[in-house]
C-alpha cells in the first residue's frame, strides 16, 4: 500500500479485487487477491486517467479505458490470471497528436504547500523558442467541491497549442487529488488556500520563464469561475486575460438563488457572522470598488453565462459584469457573452458548442496578441 495515493474505487473482478488509486493526479490499477495480497500492477501508457478494471466477478477478462491530454479514450483488455493488456479499440481524430508533450510540474503556495500542475504544448514549439517568457499561456483550474482535475484529452486545445500556446491545468486544494484533507484545506473557512493556490501557479509561470502577464490567460467555470473571479479582483496585475464561465461571484447572496443553499458546506453562509467575515475577505463582487471609490485596472474580461442555468443564477455573471464595466478602462473589453436557451452545461447543440468555444479562443487570441 502507497500511503500517498488515495483509493478512488475498487469492484471484483476474476475472482479477485481491482483497485483504482490517485497518485500525484495520475491513476494507478492494482489487482490483489480477496487476501489483499498483490498479484500486479496494471501499467498504464504515460501519465493519464484510467477508469476501474472491470468485469465480471467469476470472469478472467476485464476493461478499463485510459485518456490524458494528448491520447483520446482508449479501451484496453487485460487478464486477471495473466499479464498480458492490449489496446483494444481507441478514438482517431485528424491530429497528430504525438506532436505534443505534457510535463507536470510541482510549485510552492503562499503558506508552502507544494501544489501539482500540467504543462501542455507543442514539441516543436518548445524545441524552437524554449522557455522565452512570452508565450500565450491559458491556465485553468476548479479547487472544489472533492472534484479531481485529472489529465483528459480535450480537443479544443489543439489549435491553442499549434499556436504557439501552452495549456496549463493547476490541481488546487478543494479538489479531491490527495483525498479529504486537500479538499478540507480548500473550503469553508480555508476557501483563500484555493485562490491563493492558483495566484501562485501564474507566479510559478512567469518566474519559471513560461509567460508573462500580458500574455497569461485564466479560465475557470462554476465553482471555477469563482476561482478566476476571485483570482482577477485580487490579483489584477498577474493576468492578461480572464475567461469566466457560468459563475458565482456574489457569495454573500449566492446561498438564496439556484442550487445555492446545498453548497453552504463547501463555501459557508453568510448567515453566519464569522463565516460572513471569511466570504467578505475574497468574494469578488464585493472585491469590486464603486465607481469613484477606487482606481483599479482590470485584464480583459469575457463572462460567458447560460440564461437558463437554475444551478447558479445567471444573476452573478450579469452583476459582476456590469460592476466592473462602470469602473473599466475602454481599453480593456469587458464583454458579457450569454448562450440562450441553455443551463449550466452551456449549449446543448454540437454548433452552439462549438460556436461558444471558437468566440473564447477568438477573444483570447485578440487580447493577448497570439499570432504575432
Amino acid at each position: 500500500e502507497d500511503p500517498e495515493a488515495t483509493l478512488d474505487g475498487f469492484s471484483v473482478v476474476g475472482g479477485a479485487l481491482s483497485l483504482s488509486y490517485l497518485k500525484d493526479v495520475s491513476t494507478r490499477l492494482k489487482l490483489v487477491d480477496l487476501n489483499g495480497a498483490l498479484i500486479r500492477e496494471i501499467p498504464l501508457p504515460t501519465v493519464g486517467t484510467a477508469t476501474l478494471a472491470s468485469g465480471l466477478p467469476d470472469q478472467d477478462e476485464a476493461w478499463f479505458s485510459f485518456s490524458t491530454f494528448t491520447v483520446p479514450r482508449q479501451v484496453y483488455r487485460t487478464s486477471v490470471k495473466g499479464a498480458g493488456t492490449e489496446l483494444w479499440a481507441k478514438v482517431e481524430i485528424p491530429a497528430d497528436t504525438t506532436a505534443y508533450a505534457v510535463e507536470q510540474v510541482f510549485y510552492p503556495s503562499k503558506d508552502g504547500t507544494k501544489i501539482p500542475m500540467f504543462l501542455v504544448y507543442r514539441k516543436d514549439a518548445m524545441a524552437k523558442t524554449g522557455k522565452d517568457g512570452a508565450r500565450p499561456v491559458l491556465l485553468y483550474g476548479y479547487g472544489g467541491f472533492n472534484v479531481s482535475l485529472t489529465p483528459g484529452f480535450r480537443s479544443s486545445i489543439l489549435p491553442w497549442l499549434d499556436k504557439g500556446g501552452v495549456y496549463a491545468v493547476a490541481n488546487l486544494r478543494g479538489g479531491g487529488e490527495y483525498g479529504k484533507e486537500w479538499h478540507d484545506g480548500g473550503r469553508g473557512m480555508n476557501k483563500q488556500n484555493v485562490f491563493d493556490d492558483f495566484i501562485a501557479a501564474g507566479e510559478f509561470l512567469i518566474r519559471d520563464g513560461w509567460t508573462r502577464p500580458d500574455r497569461l490567460a485564466i479560465n475557470g467555470g462554476s465553482n471555477g469561475g469563482l476561482l478566476v473571479g476571485a483570482a482577477m479582483t485580487q490579483r489584477p496585475d498577474l493576468w492578461g486575460a480572464v475567461v469566466c464561465q457560468v459563475p458565482l461571484l456574489d457569495m454573500v447572496r449566492y446561498h438564496l438563488f439556484g442550487s445555492g443553499r446545498t453548497w453552504i458546506p463547501e463555501y459557508g453562509s453568510a448567515e453566519d457572522e464569522a463565516q460572513l467575515r471569511s466570504i467578505l475577505a475574497w468574494s469578488p463582487y464585493q472585491k469590486i470598488p464603486a465607481p469613484g471609490e477606487a482606481a483599479v485596472k482590470y485584464p480583459p474580461l469575457l463572462m460567458m453565462g447560460s440564461d437558463h442555468d437554475d444551478r447558479v443564477d445567471p444573476l452573478h455573471a450579469r452583476k459582476f459584469t456590469a460592476a466592473v464595466q462602470a469602473i473599466a478602462d475602454p481599453a480593456s473589453p469587458t464583454l458579457l457573452r450569454v448562450e440562450r436557451n441553455a443551463g449550466h452545461g452551456g449549449a446543448d447543440k454540437v454548433s452552439s458548442a462549438v460556436e461558444s468555444t471558437a468566440d473564447m479562443y477568438a477573444f483570447l487570441e485578440a487580447v493577448l496578441d497570439v499570432n504575432r
